[in-house]
């Protein structure tokens, strides 16, 4: 555990870094360095399209499976970091 910890430490002290968080497969956040609201938000919309880009990649490949998901919007960077019970997801400032 304390590996983890040291590496989401680590993720959150690069420039630009918002927040991070690891949720759930069922999109319950189980840590965050956001407040509440926004946290809930993010985990549960971010649960659903992981879980549809993860469907399309397999439906064009059924061997195939979702690695990593990687969003840009005008002031956002989401990474999405998929496992098999959790995901990672880090926010970041779009000019970093």
């Amino acid at each position: 555990m304390a590996e983890v910890e040291d590496t989401l430490r680590r993720i959150e002290s690069r420039k630009g870094v918002i927040g991070t968080l690891v949720v759930t497969a069922d999109g319950f956040p189980i840590r965050s360095t956001l407040d509440n609201s926004t946290t809930v938000q993010y985990a549960g919309l971010l649960r659903q399209l992981t879980q549809l880009a993860r469907s399309t990649v397999r439906e064009m490949d059924p061997q195939n499976d979702l690695t990593f998901l990687r969003i840009r919007s005008k002031k956002h960077k989401i990474l999405v970091a998929p496992e098999n019970d959790y995901l990672l997801i880090v926010i970041q400032n779009q000019q970093d």
